[in-house]
Parts: C-alpha cells; structure tokens; sequence
C-alpha cells in the first residue's frame, strides 16, 4: 500500500479527493467527490481505492487490517450528512455499493442497492417513510441482487443456464404478476410483495444452501467482495480485453447512501445526457421513470419517459406519457442547470444518473458520455465554436477508429437491437452489407451485374477471386485473419467484410451455408456488420455515408492536417482507388501492387503465357501484350495523383497463384489448358512444377525479378513511359519503383541495374526528362538488420509490416485464426499482431532500420505501407519512430490523418520520442552505436 489512506469520504460540500484523482478512485468516485465539491446534490458515501483492489488480489483476496475501521470511520461521516444510522431500528441508513474503474466498463461489474435492510431494520423504514409496500419492494430488490451478485457469482458458483438464482426469482416475480392479472411491478400490492419476499428467501435457501444473511454489516462486507471479485469475472475480462484496459488498474467500491425513486408517485429516477449521444446535438437528451430504481430504466420492462416536452412523440401521448419537464417543472430546471454547469466544469459531454425522492433531486452519478462517432465530430467541432475547448482538444476528442462510421455504409443501429447475430467473424472491412449469399465468384459476377446485392461466401479467398469480390457488396469467409487476402483486399476496396466465422460450414458442391442449426441456401439474405463483425438472418437496413456532406467532418481534418507532421498516402492499385483517396486527402500512393493488375480478364492470359513458355521469345512475346496495359494503369494512378509521388512495387506473388491450384478440376485446367494451346497433360506438369511447400518464403519478390529480368524490365518500361507520357502533360509525377523482399543488398543491387537501364532508354527514345526513384520494402528481419548496407544503393523504404510480422514471428497471416483467439484470451499475446503493430518486436526492427538507414543518409525516406498505416496505435508508433509518411487503403486515410495528428500532439506535449529529434548529428551517433554492435556480432569490428 502506498498510503495509509483506504477509505475516501464524500458527501454535502466536502470530500478527501476531487475529479483528477481517477487513477485512485476510479472514474465514478472521483467525479462523485468533485460535484460535491461543487455544491451538487450527491448523497454522501465513500470510495475505498483502486489499490485496495490490488491488494486484494496480491493477498489471496484479503484486505488490510486498518482497511474496517477506516470504513466504519467513514461510514459515520455519512450518517452524520444523511441523518440516518446504519442498522438503526428507529431511523436506517441503505447503503449501495457499486464498481468505479478508472475507465467506465457500463454493466461489466456489479452493484447492490439496499444494504443494511433486516428483519429489525424493516419495520424501522416502513415506520420511517410510512410506506410499507415500498419498503417490502425495496427488500425483493435487495435479495434478487445480493443472492445473484453475492452468494452466487462472487461465491464462484456456476449454475446451468437458466438455473441462475436471479432467474429462479425472476419466474417468481412472473407467476405472482401472472396470477395477479398485471404486467407491471409497479403494480403489485404490499401483500404481493410480502408473499414474494417470503418466496425469495426460502428459494435461496433451497438454490444455495444457505440462509439470506439477515445482519447489515455482512451484507456490506459481502457486497464490496462481491464488487471486487468481478473486476476478474470473465464479463469484466472480454471487455478489457477489447477496450485494451489493464487488469493491473483495479476497480474503486463505492459505497454510497441510498436515495429512492420508488417511493411512489413523487419519485422517480432516471439517465441523461447533456448533449444527445445518438446525434450530438446540443440539446439535453435522456429518460425517466415514476416510482422506479435506477435498474428499472435500462430494464425495458417499463417504457421510460423522455425528459423534454420537445421529445414527447404521439405515441408517448397515446400511452399517457409525460415528460419531466412538465410533471415537475421544478425539478426538470434544477436538472437542467445542472447538466450545464457539469458540462461547463468537465468541458465534454456527460453522463449523468439521477433519483427523485419525494420531489428532492439527487445526482447519483456523472461521467464523460459515450457516443457514436457522428455525434464525437460534431461535439468536438461544435464545442469548439462554442468556446468551451481549443483546437488541440478537438482533434483529441475523436477517436480515429470513429470515422468509420462517417466513411462506410453502416447497419442502422436502432433496427439491429432486435435482431440476434447467428455468428461472429472477425471484423475485416467496417460497414454494413445486405445481400444474397452467394458461394462462386464467377456467379456472384453473374448475379451482381443483374442488379442484385451480393455476399460472397467462401472458406477463404483467393486472387483468383477478385472480379467477384469487387461485385459483391460483402465478403464473408470461414477461414483466415485481419490481413488475409480477403480482408487486405475488401480494406483497400472500403467493402464490408467479416473473415474467420469459424463457426460456419460452406459446402460448395450443395451451395449451402450453415451455421448451427440453420442451414441457408444460395440466393437467402444476409447481413453483414462488418464494424462488429456480426452476422444476421434476412435484410437489415443500411445507412449511407457521405463525409463530404459533413461540414464537421471537413473542419475537423482540416484541424488535423494543420497538426500532423506524418504525410498519408493510400495503397491504389487502380485510377479509381486512387481518386477516391485523393477526394480523402491521400498525399500520393505508398503502395501499387502491381500483380493485382494481372487478374484483369484482358492480361491474365498473357500472364499465364509468361508463365507456361520455356522460352526467351515466348516470354518476349507474353510481355509485350502486358506491357501497353500496364503503362495504361500506370498513367491513370499519376493522372490522378498529378504533384504527388507515386510508389510502385514490382511483382511480388509466387507465379503458381496466376494458375489453378493443383487440386483444382480437370474442368478448370481444360479452361486454362485451351486457352494457352496446351494439353492438361502440360499444364499439370508446369503447375506441379511450381509448387512450393511454402510459397510466401520462397519464389517471389525480387527473387523472381532476379531469375526473370525480362519482367522488372517491361514493368520498369512501363511506368517510365507513363511518366514520360504525363511529364509531356505539363505534370509533375515522381514514380519510385519498390523492389519486394529484398534481404539483402546484393538482390537490390541487381534489380537496380535493370530499372536504371529502362529509364535511360524510356528517356532517350521519348526525348522527356524525369525525375525518379528506386528504393525497397523492407519486410524480413534480414533486411532490417542490414538496414545501413541497403540504404546504400536505396533512396527510400517502405516497410512491409505484413510479411515483416510474419517473418519476425513465424505466423502464417492467414491461418493465425485458428489459434489466435486462444492466445489473446490466455493473455499470450495482448493484440493481434496484424492489426497492430507489435512494437516490442516488429516495432523494434522497424526502429533499428530507421536508425541505420537515417546514419547513412540524415534525409533518407521512411515510410510504412502494411495494412499497420490504418492502425492509429500503430500510426502513433510510427511517427515515435520518425518516419516520413504511412500508407494505408483508402477508406483509412481519414483515420490516419487523425491519428496522425493526435500523435503530433503527444509528442508536442512530452508524450512521445524521436530518435531524429535531435538532429542529424545525434542520429549518427546513434546509427554508428547500432552499426557498431552489428559489427561486433559478425565480425568485422
């Protein structure tokens, strides 16, 4: 324990800690004591603190001796305030106990309303209040809570489904409500309630095998353990685990006096939020409920009643449904200035929970409100205009992955609440698609030009696949990870794609889809949220996006681009990629994988051609046919990138991916076969003569390039004379051409000679000059450790981080589902290393090869192109590191702005290194110390 300090007091206008001290008190019970700072309404309690927690589970979930007395010096301050006394049988103070992180974890952990009513304390408060059925309602809440929160969860009890203690008193509640004719609970007679109570602790006994315990301060005991056992329930840890919260900040209990909004028509209690969440218009927005417990609200059971009259719809009236503003004007206006004045203090959006006790108002809880992210531009945009923030406070507002939201088609979120996911998948291209399913490329072509959306379904994806994945208006596979080729491909399309559903079964030859029980056919609909990755039966309703319409969205980027110092660019393999993200503020293209070229219907044969010839003229003759079609691509990307660099990586695949697989069909070979004139006989011979047992580490890159010059040379042709083609234009284009997967510098070397040569001849025979550049992708170890010696004869890198993560851990992109899920639940791995990028490993061999490429040459070019530059915790890194620019798909160009700038900020603010900051005299110093020790390890010191 760092302090002897374990028990913090709030309450009337005092309180030992205030709203900074969330990493003590937890989010909760820090702004608990700054609105009682500030002269709030709150009803006094106490917070024992995060490392309490810590404690606890450092001591085999035992407390500090000191820890009790300090809570029942505490708990007198409270009584003092409330005017009420724990255990009193004349005049009794309840008690709630709730979780409080640091970071608001909604409904992960638990709470119990009611502590300290007994047999002896029960009659006290019926004579207190003079409402007996409100003291017998509040006494079933407090047993329905603490039998489920204490005595079974907390006791590690775990029940088949739908035996759980709290749904055997729920059916309970159901039959007495059946039997009675009524729908509500509300509606329930003090003589119901004491027949359910007696019902309740007799089915305790009989569920758990113990008595409901009938001593108040047992209770409270039971309900903090409780509280802080499900800071590790499996509930609390899924949700760490996809907010990246750590399990080492621990949850704060906050042990507070109980105020009731069910004390009959005068009471009330409700949620609110000072700016709307769904729109973030500035306009108070949330909801109440008559003679209800705050539980009650989020329930359903109850329509809950808007707080506005402007809110009040037809059908509120039709039900009878009054707002707060105009059942309790008073109320409503003291709510009303107090949502402002909150706003004001905490300068963001909040959150608040209220009770209504016999018409005296009490703040229960504020905290920063979640929104979507069409609501997080507008707020920090308007609030910004409004003067409430600066500049540098709105671009912190917005969390990159938000724009999604403004960027993709997305399911309307109101129509999903009512529809159950059949699966899950993982979330590979964010946004909604709605078609039919569809289980061949070449149908889902067929269909998509009739009109009809489409979803492709298939185990996994292939290039061969691409023309029916670009007409599909979702992808959906069984197999693979975030960077498998369906997800890299439906990412730099912006297409919704959910990959690795493991849970589906496809049977091509039946064209059927399953999934548990339910079998779909070819041609049913599905949906796809490809921002969750969930999957639902039939036609949801979509949402289209249109940034440009958003005026937010263009001051917000406009914000941003003043900021970032890392320039963005887009990986475009196509004029219309590359305009689209142009139109989202991409500086250039990082990245054009030329062999998406190749599976266009009018080259593949010619790629094929290439391939299958044993012959130098035969290969001539192939790239001949390519060579018009690429220089084609090529002048389209620099027509629409005119004044920015363009980055082309030569071929990288193995040649066996332009060919039907070796079990492919006698049917699908004859169609190949045919087409080149050979016999099936051939082709078979030539594809098995291209198998490779593991073709991502074998013939491809510069490797190929190397054994088939020719093909660098019509590349490097090509993209020369569409430069030279452009530059006659009167536009300025500089092409850099990309030599893939050098390891080492002889590789770049080679390749360098014939690209230089194709420029000579390209100039001299088109009479144009121009500028260009060769640099590599540095995307294996190898390299990054021979960084120094590559940056020799290279102008600029472009780091793979793709193949470099694979490379560096020895996992397979695409098969990485099959045990990844495990290893991120086991807390093997914290993230998945291709969505982020590993920054203790892959990170560092980027680093070391900024350093040594930097000691070489001060300006050298660093930039980023793996599926890693969308990623805003990458992107952060990025920019630590000091590279020059990222490069990402299109529709992630926005989020990288974003992030960019966000990571300027921190840096500006002391939150982040640079290894370059320093200048180009203490980036040599620290390359030579790299070099040095490299030096050391082979030898040649």
């Amino acid at each position: 324990m760092g302090s002897d300090k374990m028990v913090y007091f709030f309450g009337g206008s005092e309180a030992d800690g205030d709203g900074s001290m969330k990493n003590t008190l937890g989010g909760k019970g820090a702004n608990l004591a700054e609105m009682c700072s500030l002269g709030i309404p709150v009803p006094a309690g106490f917070t024992i603190p995060t490392d309490i927690c810590t404690y606890y589970y450092d001591h085999g979930r035992q407390y500090p001796p000191a820890l009790d007395d300090q809570i029942k010096g505490a708990l007198k301050r409270v009584e003092a305030v409330m005017g009420r006394e724990f255990g009193s049988t004349s005049n009794p103070l309840l008690l709630s106990v709730r979780s409080g992180a640091r970071q608001s974890m909604p409904g992960m952990m638990e709470t119990v309303l009611n502590i300290g009513l007994t047999s002896k304390t029960l009659p006290a408060l019926i004579q207190q209040t003079g409402n007996e059925r409100f003291a017998y309602d509040a006494y079933r809440r407090l047993i329905t809570m603490y039998s489920d929160v204490v005595m079974e969860k907390a006791a590690g009890i775990e029940p088949e489904e739908d035996k759980g203690i709290r749904t055997q008193l729920e059916h309970i509640l159901d039959a007495k409500k059946e039997q009675r004719g009524i729908k509500f609970d509300k509606d329930l007679t003090t003589e119901d309630l004491k027949d359910i109570v007696a019902q309740y602790k007799a089915k305790v006994k009989e569920v758990l095998g113990t008595e409901f315990p009938d001593d108040e301060w047992a209770q409270l005991k039971g309900g903090i353990n409780a509280v802080f056992a499900s800071w590790m329930g499996k509930r609390a840890q899924d949700y760490r685990r996809l907010e990246g919260i750590p399990a080492k900040w621990g949850t704060a209990v906050n042990v507070q006096a109980m105020v009731f909004g069910n004390m009959g028509e005068k009471s009330a209690t409700g949620v609110a939020f000072s700016r709307n969440p769904s729109t973030g218009e500035n306009a108070f927005y949330g909801e109440w409920l008559v003679d209800a417990q705050g539980e009650d609200v989020v329930a359903g059971i109850r329509t809950p009643n808007p707080l506005r009259s402007a809110d009040i719809t037809d059908e509120h009236r039709k039900l009878g449904i009054e707002s707060l503003e105009e059942a309790n004007p008073a109320v409503y206006a003291e709510l009303d200035a107090i949502r402002v004045r909150l706003e004001k203090h905490y300068k963001d959006m909040q959150d608040v929970e209220f009770t209504i006790e016999n018409g005296v108002l009490w703040m229960l809880q504020t905290r920063v409100g979640k929104r979507n992210g069409v609501s997080a531009v507008r707020m920090a945009v308007e609030m910004l205009k409004e003067g409430l923030i600066d500049e540098e406070t709105a671009i912190m507002r917005v969390k990159p992955s938000q724009l999604n939201e403004l960027l993709l088609p997305m399911i309307d979120p109101v129509e999903e609440k009512n529809h159950k996911p059949l699966t899950e998948g993982l979330p590979a291209g964010p946004g909604g698609a709605v078609g039919k399913l569809v289980f061949s490329p070449t149908r889902a072509e067929e269909q998509a030009s009739g009109g009809d959306p489409i979803i492709l379904a298939r185990i996994e994806t292939s290039p061969e696949d691409v023309a029916g994945m670009k007409a599909a208006s979702g992808i959906l596979t069984s197999r693979g990870g975030m960077t498998s080729h369906a997800a890299l491909v439906a990412r730099g399309w912006g297409k919704c794609c959910i990959v690795g559903a493991s849970e589906m079964r496809i049977n091509y030859a039946e064209r059927t889809m399953t999934i548990g029980d339910k079998t779909f056919k070819e041609g049913d609909f599905v949906t796809l949220n490809g921002t969750k990755g969930t999957i639902y039966e039939g036609k949801l309703k979509t949402l289209e996006a249109n940034p440009d319409a958003n005026e937010n969205y263009k001051t917000l980027m406009s914000l941003a681009d003043k900021k970032r110092v890392l320039k963005v660019r887009t990986n475009s393999d196509t004029g219309e990629d590359a305009s689209r993200a142009r139109r989202l503020g991409a500086e250039g293209i990082g990245l054009c994988r030329t062999e998406h070229m190749f599976f266009e219907e009018d080259r593949i044969p010619a790629i094929r051609k290439l391939i299958l010839t044993d012959t130098h003229e035969g290969r001539q003759e192939a790239l001949a046919k390519l060579l018009p079609l690429q220089r084609k691509d090529f002048e389209e990307l620099f027509e629409a990138m005119a004044g920015f660099q363009v980055t082309i990586r030569l071929l990288d695949p193995p040649l066996h991916e332009f060919l039907p697989p070796e079990d492919a069909s006698e049917e699908a070979k004859k169609e190949v076969a045919d087409q080149m004139g050979i016999s099936v006989k051939e082709l078979s011979k030539r594809i098995h003569a291209l198998h490779e047992n593991n073709p991502m580490l074998g013939h491809r890159g510069c490797r190929l390039g190397n054994s088939m010059p020719e093909i660098t040379e019509m590349q490097a042709r090509a993209i020369f004379e569409a430069a030279a083609n452009i530059t006659k234009k009167g536009k300025t284009i500089i092409p850099e051409v990309m030599v893939p997967l050098v390891g080492h510098v002889n590789e770049l070397k080679n390749q360098k000679k014939h690209i230089q040569r194709m420029a000579k001849l390209v100039m001299a025979e088109m009479d144009v000059e121009f500028e260009y550049q060769i640099g590599t992708m540095i995307e294996l170890p190898r390299a990054c450790v021979t960084a120094g010696h590559i940056a020799e004869e290279a102008e600029f890198f472009s780091f793979g981080t793709n193949d470099l993560t694979q490379t560096t851990f020895g996992f397979s992109r695409d098969d990485i589902g099959s045990f990844l899920p495990n290893y991120l639940e086991n807390k093997i791995l914290e993230n998945d290393p291709f969505a982020s990028i590993d920054q203790e490993g892959v990170g560092q061999l980027v680093r070391m090869a900024a350093i040594s490429a930097r000691a070489k040459k001060h300006d050298f070019k660093l930039g980023i192109c793996g599926e890693h530059g969308g990623d805003p915790d990458s992107v952060v890194f990025f920019h630590r590191v000091g590279l020059n620019y990222v490069s990402c798909s299109p529709f992630r160009v926005p989020i990288a702005r974003l992030a960019a700038a966000q990571a300027a900020l921190k840096h500006e603010h002391g939150g982040l290194t640079n290894p370059f900051a320093a200048g180009k005299d203490a980036a040599k110093n620290l390359g030579e110390k790299v070099r040095d020790i490299f030096s050391v390890l082979t030898g040649k010191h």
